[in-house]
């Protein structure tokens, strides 16, 4: 859930020894859908919650966002990271 986004940062920079958080992830709904991926826009709402809370500055957190289909829409939502695997190679 969202709201355990800023407990699992945490908890992640304070005792899991070996693992450096760096980005946030997700992989929107799929189809057409009117305006803005809810995903996408749940996903940047987070990055500003553990900017907010001083858990991370915001240009510390990456977002990784978007795939083959819908990387455009990411990319202007603020994704700086995308997956376009199906774009480059062939689908299975």
């Amino acid at each position: 859930m969202p709201s355990a986004v800023p407990g699992l940062v945490r908890h992640i920079m304070s005792t899991c020894d070996g693992l450096e958080f760096s980005s946030l992830m997700t992989i929107g709904r799929e189809g057409p859908l009117g305006g803005p991926n809810p995903d996408f826009e749940c996903l940047v709402q987070c990055k500003s919650v553990i900017s907010d809370e001083r858990i991370m500055t915001a240009d510390d957190i990456e977002l990784s966002m978007g795939m083959s289909a819908d990387y455009e829409d990411a990319i202007v939502a603020g994704s700086t990271s995308v997956r376009v695997g199906s774009a480059i190679f062939v689908s299975r």
